[in-house]
């Protein structure tokens, strides 16, 4: 297996969980598959869904919940 680390496609506040009594939409160690959802970025009340690009083991988000992110900051590191 190959260690991916995903970035991010928009700017906004990155968003780990669908809402914040929520489970995270992925946990390290959790299989996930392309297409999958695993966070959101929101800028101005638009919420951009980030789905996983890959199929594989989810290993760790790189960011924090409400942590403001660019295009092409790391997001998430998937093993597949």
């Amino acid at each position: 297996m190959t260690l991916k680390t995903i970035l991010s496609t928009a700017m906004g506040q990155f968003y780990s969980r669908p809402e914040p009594s929520a489970d995270p939409f992925a946990s390290p160690g959790a299989i996930i598959e392309a297409g999958s959802p695993i966070g959101m970025v929101e800028i101005m009340k638009t919420f951009t869904p980030v789905e996983a690009e890959a199929s594989g083991r989810f290993v760790r988000y790189l960011v924090e919940d409400e942590d403001m992110v660019m295009p092409g900051d790391p997001l998430y590191e998937i093993d597949g």
